[in-house]
């Protein structure tokens, strides 16, 4: 296929994760929007037959909308490209750098961009090392306030900020629910923003930063995801000048690890104008309520016309 047609898309959504619910919407909206251009598709759950209905039908394009380790560790991305399946976003390697947050803040620092300082700890180095030391090692190399979330996973999911030092064991607990690894990252003050990379085929671009001002102070996974809890705007409220740097970085780091297609790279601007990395999502949600919708609709574009051109993309690859 090289020219722009009509095709059929395979689109995933459900699965097993903790994100499943949030999967469906992504999912649901998606294949509204590609059906919008006269895509024929076929919107399924990853099941025990995935693998041989796509090999024998062999849709133009496989479009997993799935969240968490069941769509973004890289794992169903190696297998379609065995496969010879052509899908839409990162390739297996990418999403495993992305999946694993403390790996993805190497990576970033190494390069020279701005990240909070972290620790990434094992749950059992608790075990082995006793809690008590640790978390004291914790709050003498982090201290408070500090960030705790699961090292994978998103919709901020196990995310806590802790500002009392007496609550940083239950934040571990909680982070610990939705991965082996915790975080424990050094809090920065500012502006937060999610900013979408989008590639068609002419190299990377960022579209227009999405400022998050959550109504009870923190992006929760309520506040992501309940309509009214939380205010964006789009551009964000910055200046020029740091709209541009804060893009750069977003492109920068999406080429950095290798991302593909469509990625939602999450900064925080402080006071001085600095651009901290935060995250990097190869799979950013598409639903009512999510980023990557708004930032496309402030650009002036169409849903239909971009998730079009992504698919096309990914056709022709």
């Amino acid at each position: 296929m090289t020219d722009k047609s009509a095709l059929s898309v395979t689109v995933l959504a459900g699965g097993i994760s903790h994100e499943r619910d949030v999967s469906l919407r992504s999912g649901a909206r998606l294949s509204d929007e590609l059906r919008r251009t006269g895509h024929a598709v076929t919107l399924r759950e990853p099941n025990a037959t995935l693998l041989s209905d796509v090999t024998e039908n062999r849709p133009d394009v496989v479009w997993p909308a799935l969240h968490g380790a069941s769509g973004e560790d890289g794992a169903l991305q190696a297998l379609l490209r065995a496969r010879g399946i052509r899908y839409v976003g990162s390739h297996a390697e990418a999403a495993g750098l992305a999946w694993f947050k403390p790996t993805a803040k190497v990576l970033v620092d190494r390069a020279g961009f701005a990240t909070p300082k972290w620790l990434a700890l094992p749950q059992a180095t608790f075990r082995e090392l006793g809690a008590g030391g640790v978390l004291s090692e914790v709050l003498s190399g982090i201290g408070t306030p500090a960030v705790v979330k699961p090292a994978q996973g998103g919709s901020a999911q196990g995310v806590t900020i802790v500002d009392d030092p007496s609550d940083l064991p239950r934040a571990m607990v909680d982070a610990y629910t939705y991965s082996d690894t915790a975080l424990v990252e050094q809090k920065v003050t500012g502006v937060e923003l999610a900013i979408a990379v989008i590639d068609t085929g002419s190299g990377p671009r960022a579209l227009p930063a999405v400022e998050i001002e959550p109504i009870s102070g923190v992006y929760s996974f309520e506040a992501r995801y309940n309509a009214g809890e939380t205010t964006f705007y789009t551009p964000a409220r910055i200046s020029d000048e740091v709209a541009e740097r804060a893009a750069e970085t977003a492109v920068a780091v999406h080429e950095l690890l290798g991302l593909r297609h469509i990625s939602r790279i999450d900064v925080i601007v402080d006071a001085e104008g600095t651009v901290w990395f935060l995250e990097a999502n190869m799979l950013p949600g598409l639903t009512e309520t999510s980023l990557v919708p708004l930032a496309i609709e402030a650009a002036g574009l169409t849903l239909a016309s971009v998730y079009d051109a992504l698919a096309q993309a990914a056709a022709n690859e």
